[in-house]
């Protein structure tokens, strides 16, 4: 049975914040509770259909064990029973899963970070071809991406590239992506006809503002620099490019990629706070119990997570065991979702083995 003093408590929760919204409050209060509104609005949607058909089952059952009731209405409601007590229970299925505790970054933007591993130019090339499966899986879900910095390779691809991902709940679609992944083909250059194995490390960020991570100024030390590389005579000329470092963990943020200097430190004061929270969570995830260490969404970064193997034109994701024989349109983008699926119903089917339902 769901817990129903937690969903009336939920209820009651929401109108709360309702109510709450629709006075004047301080700016970083009114993020927060915007926030709790929001996740908790599908929640309470879901909660309020299942006492409403709860209710009609109800009053159904009553129905058929009255002795006064009308034959004629007695059958239908007979006939309405069956499909009730299967919506009822979709419901609450529905409902276990959206009460399993949220990751509190869900909902965020995310910075993708993805960097040539071992393999030399192959690697590059491997690290260029899964940027662009993200870029275009981000599309096809109507996100935007904006390239932070980028290295390329001396061949093609990238030898690191970051960019930011903006869209409604794009860190719980790609959370799980974080870790090593693996490559098997044979590059353009082998003349041999030989299978390389190369590989690219893929680092998925949620997001963080000013609510999440404070950052003192005095902890900053800021430089400004030209730019390098392509852009004529205009990143010859201005001191665009910046440079911050955190001085408590002597974290290096580097951003060219705009030709206004306030721009690029926006968006490396932005890559500072995601990267700030995100050791935060690697801290916190160390000191959790080992038996969760190989879960799925750890988070470990040098976990080998998934191989690409285009002789075979397969895909094989290991923390799950599941593979597909559809490696073009998965590095199209389009097929890349029935992976992520898979990968949160495992995550969800996990929380709901702890809680032991």
């Amino acid at each position: 049975m769901l817990p129903v003093a937690r969903l009336e408590a939920l209820i009651s929760r929401h109108a709360m914040i309702e109510a709450e919204l629709a006075t004047s409050l301080a700016p970083d209060a009114f993020v927060k509770l915007s926030r709790e509104f929001a996740e908790l609005s599908p929640v309470v949607e879901i909660a309020k259909q299942y006492k409403q058909t709860e209710a009609e089952l109800a009053d159904l059952e009553a129905m058929l064990a009255d002795s006064k009731t009308d034959p004629e209405m007695a059958r239908l409601a007979a006939e309405e029973k069956p499909n009730v007590t299967e919506r009822l229970a979709a419901l609450e299925e529905k409902l276990r899963i959206a009460l399993l505790p949220k990751d509190a970054m869900d909902e965020r933007d995310v910075i993708l970070e993805v960097r040539a591993g071992t393999g030399g130019d192959e690697a590059a090339l491997f690290a260029g071809d899964l940027f662009r499966m993200y870029e275009r899986y981000a599309a096809l879900q109507g996100w935007k991406t904006e390239i932070v910095s980028m290295s390329e390779g001396a061949k093609g691809g990238f030898k690191e590239i970051i960019a930011g991902i903006h869209g409604r709940g794009a860190f719980a679609k790609l959370k799980f992506e974080s870790g090593v992944h693996r490559v098997q083909r044979v590059p353009d250059t082998e003349a041999s006809g030989r299978i390389h194995t190369s590989a690219a490390t893929v680092a998925v960020l949620p997001e963080a503002d000013e609510v999440d991570v404070k950052i003192d100024d005095k902890d900053l030390k800021i430089d400004t620099m030209r730019a390098q590389g392509a852009g004529g005579q205009h990143v010859n000329k201005t001191e665009s490019a910046v440079r911050i470092t955190h001085l408590p963990t002597n974290t290096v943020i580097f951003v060219q990629d705009e030709r206004s200097q306030h721009k690029n430190k926006a968006r490396g004061l932005a890559l500072l706070r995601a990267r700030l929270y995100d050791m935060e969570q690697q801290k916190q995830a160390a000191n959790r119990a080992a038996d969760r260490k190989g879960q799925v969404g750890s988070g470990d970064r040098s976990q080998r997570i998934r191989t690409y193997n285009y002789p075979q034109g397969r895909v094989s994701d290991h923390r799950i065991n599941l593979t597909l024989h559809k490696l073009p349109q998965i590095m199209e983008g389009e097929g890349l979702n029935e992976l992520i699926e898979a990968l949160v119903a495992d995550h969800q089917a996990a929380l709901l083995a702890e809680q032991g339902t």
